[in-house]
């Protein structure tokens, strides 16, 4: 097997016991953001580790009522949608914003 393939069939493994362990309502999440929320987003994101609870949770109302966001707003809109209030506040607590 070649570098380029193990190395790929690692980052895979580790995304995938990632998402095991994370909020479901997150997992869609991690691919961008990581699974700790450590991860600039497509190189346009805030790190949401670095985010307080209430300004992760009124962004993502935000996201979903379109009064937040910068160039990624039309994707995160998408995103957001049908999330619930109680599932913000899970990833919330997943997370470990305070």
């Amino acid at each position: 097997m070649n570098t380029k393939i193990k190395l790929a069939t690692i980052a895979l493994a580790v995304t995938m016991t990632s998402s095991l362990f994370a909020e479901p309502s997150y997992t869609k999440c991690i691919a961008c953001h990581g699974a700790n929320g450590e991860k600039v987003a497509l190189g346009k994101s805030k790190i949401i580790k670095d985010m307080s609870k209430a300004d992760f949770i009124a962004a993502l109302q935000g996201y979903q009522n379109g009064t937040y966001g910068g160039p990624m707003k039309g994707l995160m809109a998408g995103q957001v949608k049908g999330l619930t209030a109680d599932q913000m506040e899970a990833q919330a607590t997943h997370l470990g914003l305070k």
